[in-house]
């Protein structure tokens, strides 16, 4: 046993990194447990360890008596010259080496067993304060298992969990594959120590950035928000303590160098970098990128923002699946709700060529009236003094494109595709 105790003591003080002095109290707590069982609890021992001899040792020390009335602490006389071979006296000190034999196999198994079980838990309590102290940063380690959806990474000869949920989706693994993720869980529980790390987290590309982006890194660009959906699209917003530093363009990158390292680490993850706003409208306007916002409503009580767009940048606002105004709405912590502007129909005033006649067709356009509803808009006065047309035929000019206008209108909305 004395052999096996001193090689672990040497592996787990070389390999493991455990605290010397923690692995020296272990050793002499569970040889203390041996002699308290062997001899009592009230027996007087001292462990002697020195691993680096490999040497341990085990001194029982006893009052000599002439009559022994408490034989976990007492000895007498007679016995205690006999085993010494010396002229001992009553009242004297009593010490004695106990061989790890005299302690019999069935207790010098048990000891193995509670020293397996010690060394264990403190394994588990270094690294756990390990892996606490690195909650937040990034590890890199190797796929050593893949069990169902979870991915068991090798990292410093320990175990990581990279759960299927922790996962970028579209990624696939095989083993000894090199994985980078972000320390997001240190768990302590009856079945073990479980540390989880995530690619998927916010945590990870922030920590990205601080690796591809030396400003960020410094603190000269502070990163103010992130919201992903992994693997698809993020959107960052980052703010510059620096005047003279473009916080956009320094994270993007030249010809987006620097981003475009991110994103591949990311499995092709497309990321809008926009610039941070204490100004919420401005804020969620730049969220929104690259739609552009026509009208912006913001009730900051209840944390809503209601948008206008036109018809054509509607898409962009939203995004496919809803995925643009839902990374915005993550980013910013507003409720964003998307309203398209209706498109105003309107014609061209040459289309009534044939029903107005060539003659009033051009004395109208001469007169700045170039749709159908410039005419239908303007004072019936204003048109007779500029075109010099007499009222009468005014009033017939602007039924007849009234009429054309909404047959026009009617046909259009019929046409239009459901929503």
């Amino acid at each position: 046993m004395n052999h096996d105790i001193v090689e672990s003591f040497t592996y787990l003080v070389r390999e493991r990194g455990i605290d010397k002095d923690i692995l020296l109290n272990s050793v002499e707590d569970i040889f203390g447990m041996m002699v308290k069982k062997k001899y009592g609890n009230d027996s007087k021992y001292e462990i002697v360890v020195n691993m680096d001899k490999g040497d341990i040792e085990i001194y029982l020390e006893k009052e000599i008596v002439s009559e022994v009335i408490t034989p976990e602490t007492q000895i007498d006389v007679e016995t205690a010259r006999a085993k010494s071979g010396e002229e001992l006296s009553v009242g004297e000190d009593y010490v004695e080496i106990i061989p790890i034999e005299n302690f019999g196999r069935k207790l010098v198994a048990l000891a193995k067993q509670n020293f397996i079980q010690r060394i264990k838990e403190i394994e588990r309590d270094v690294q756990y304060n390990e892996y606490s102290q690195m909650i937040g940063e990034i590890v890199v380690g190797e796929v050593y298992q893949i069990r169902y959806n979870d991915i068991i990474i090798s990292h410093n000869k320990n175990e990581l969990l990279l759960p299927r949920g922790e996962q970028i989706v579209k990624e696939k693994y095989k083993k000894g594959d090199t994985v980078r993720g972000v320390v997001k869980e240190v768990r302590k529980g009856t079945g073990g120590l479980s540390v989880i790390i995530s690619r998927s987290d916010n945590q990870f590309m922030a920590r990205l950035f601080e690796i591809e982006i030396p400003e960020v890194y410094d603190g000269i660009i502070e990163i103010k928000g992130i919201a992903r959906d992994p693997g698809e699209r993020a959107k960052v917003a980052v703010i510059s303590h620096n005047d003279r530093i473009d916080a956009v363009g320094a994270c993007v990158g030249m010809k987006g160098v620097r981003i475009h390292s991110i994103v591949r680490e990311l499995c092709n993850e497309n990321i809008d970098v926009v610039n941070y706003s204490a100004d919420i409208s401005q804020y969620i306007v730049r969220a929104l990128a690259p739609a552009k916002i026509k009208e912006i409503t913001v009730d900051q009580e209840n944390k809503r923002a209601s948008i206008l767009v036109a018809e054509d940048q509607a898409s962009l606002a939203i995004g496919r699946g809803g995925q643009n105004v839902r990374l915005a709405t993550k980013l910013t912590g507003y409720e964003i709700a998307v309203i398209r502007e209706e498109e105003e129909y309107d014609v061209d005033l040459e289309e009534y060529q044939t029903e107005l006649g060539v003659e009033i067709l051009e004395r109208l356009l001469e007169a700045d009236y170039k749709s159908a509803k410039d005419v239908l808009e303007a004072n019936i006065d204003d048109i007779c003094k500029k075109t010099e047309i007499e009222k009468e035929k005014v009033e017939q000019i602007i039924e007849i494109i009234r009429k054309g206008y909404e047959e026009a209108e009617n046909e259009v909305d019929e046409n239009k595709p459901a929503e």
